[in-house]
């Protein structure tokens, strides 16, 4: 992957917290293993918590956060250039490039799509659905409609999920968290069964989100930035296996027999399994169209 290296890229999509001190108490809190908020999770999750999402899904921007950025490395990041050269720049082209695709896919449809801010976290960090913790992997909140992400995870998909890892990689993984924001402005969060399952309402939104993803790389070197100039001029077959890859890393089956007990339970599904998850990132990229990512009517979810 590449990019455009005279785009501007917008630092106000994004706010750095590492090393803040916003890990503080109150709220509500989570359990050693971590709750995805918004089934916006990637890293290893138990259940979705439908508490906060039947409470908050759709609700305002409330900020809980604690703590003050510090975003004097993040306002360095002026050019694409700078996005080839480093992680925190590539993050943030990254995120200009996924909000920028679904702002015009909203304007195309006759509605209005409101830029969610990502937050950099180190460790902990107070959020409008509670404290969020590295373990949890990225997350989205609909309660102030942030997506939170700790970097260190794309590290630990490599070193702990055996994932091949790449920049694109990171594409992926925000592009899914964005699609928890969009089916959050569409209504779709507010419309899903409680519960977990292979066919459950949570398995569904998120294999809905990599299906997102998806659509958004199949749109990613024709996206333009701030300046009218297309933000990522390359993405290779191999960033999308290495995409894959990921989604094979991190389905309820893979994680569940080689992170977990050993045992594949698909009565604790969440996520969706491996093969799903490539299979809807997949029909999302393959078509590049939003409308094909309705996993919520179709009895054949891969």
């Amino acid at each position: 992957m590449q990019f455009n290296d005279d785009a501007d890229l917008d630092t106000s999509q994004v706010q750095d917290y590492r090393g803040s001190g916003g890990g503080g108490g109150g709220g509500f809190g989570f359990p050693l293993g971590g709750l995805a908020l918004g089934g916006g999770g990637l890293g290893i999750v138990g259940l979705v918590l439908w508490l906060v999402i039947s409470h908050f899904a759709g609700g305002g921007s409330s900020n809980s956060l604690s703590g003050q950025p510090n975003n004097s490395q993040i306002n360095q990041c002026k050019t694409g250039a700078q996005a080839n050269a480093s992680q925190d720049c590539r993050d943030v082209a990254l995120v200009n490039s996924i909000q920028a695709y679904w702002g015009d896919q909203f304007a195309r449809s006759g509605k209005t799509y409101r830029k969610a801010t990502t937050i950099f976290f180190t460790n902990r960090q107070q959020t409008g659905c509670g404290t969020g913790t590295t373990g949890m992997g990225p997350f989205y909140c609909p309660a102030d409609q942030h997506v939170y992400i700790d970097l260190s995870f794309f590290k630990e998909l490599q070193t702990r999920f055996g994932a091949t890892g790449g920049p694109f990689v990171e594409g992926y993984v925000l592009a899914h968290e964005y699609g928890h924001h969009v089916q959050n402005l569409l209504g779709t969060s507010k419309n899903i069964g409680k519960g977990s399952g292979a066919t459950s309402g949570s398995v569904r939104l998120e294999l809905q989100a990599d299906c997102y993803a998806g659509v958004w790389a199949n749109h990613a070197t024709s996206t333009p930035a701030s300046n009218g100039k297309p933000l990522i001029t390359n993405v290779s077959q191999q960033d999308i296996a290495n995409a894959l890859d990921t989604a094979s890393r991190i389905g309820d089956d893979f994680i569940q027999k080689n992170l977990g007990s050993g045992q594949v339970n698909s009565g604790s599904f969440t996520h969706g399994t491996s093969s799903q998850r490539q299979h809807w990132f997949t029909t999302g990229y393959q078509s590049g169209n939003p409308a094909t990512c309705d996993t919520f009517t179709t009895n054949d979810l891969g």
